[in-house]
């Protein structure tokens, strides 16, 4: 079988021009509405490529992902970079999301602790759809995903169990 190299694919190179298309869009944010717009453009772009696992510019994603995830935001830009996070863990698979892992945790693993309650168990099924699976492979981000998840659960509460 022969490896894919994206550069030969000329639908390969439109997706990555749309991927910039849709990150361009981050510069010009002013508000939290312009990121859930941001967010929905990306992901739209995300969806209609699901066949590619090899994300383009997905530092950058990451980036912007993260920066979508800080605590002032409010939880619809939270929610909507969940929703991205998952298109693109879906697309990528469980093999080529434990080699870039370091890429997506930074904006995943501190979000627990400040969430809104109904963004917490969206983050908890997003974990246990895509993160737990990784099993072996989690290890090297498991310190940062333990000091994540555990600040977040309190005894007693919904999510204690899960």
């Amino acid at each position: 079988m022969e490896a894919f190299e994206p550069m030969k694919d000329s639908k390969y190179r439109i997706y990555i021009s749309a991927v910039d298309k849709a990150l361009k869009n981050f510069e010009y944010t002013s508000e939290w509405a312009d990121l859930i717009a941001a967010l929905g453009k990306l992901n739209k772009v995300l969806l209609s490529n699901t066949k590619y696992p090899d994300i383009p510019r997905r530092i950058k994603i990451g980036k912007r992902l993260a920066q979508c995830m800080h605590p002032a935001l409010p939880s619809g830009v939270h929610l909507k970079a969940l929703e991205t996070y998952d298109t693109i863990f879906k697309s990528m698979g469980t093999d080529r999301l434990s080699l870039e892992l370091f890429i997506y945790s930074a904006g995943l693993f501190p979000l627990l602790g400040h969430a809104a309650m109904n963004i917490r168990p969206i983050l908890l099924t997003l974990y246990e759809t895509h993160f737990v699976p990784l099993r072996e492979r989690l290890r090297p981000a498991l310190s940062g995903f333990l000091s994540g998840v555990l600040p977040g659960l309190e005894t007693g509460s919904d999510y204690f169990d899960r």
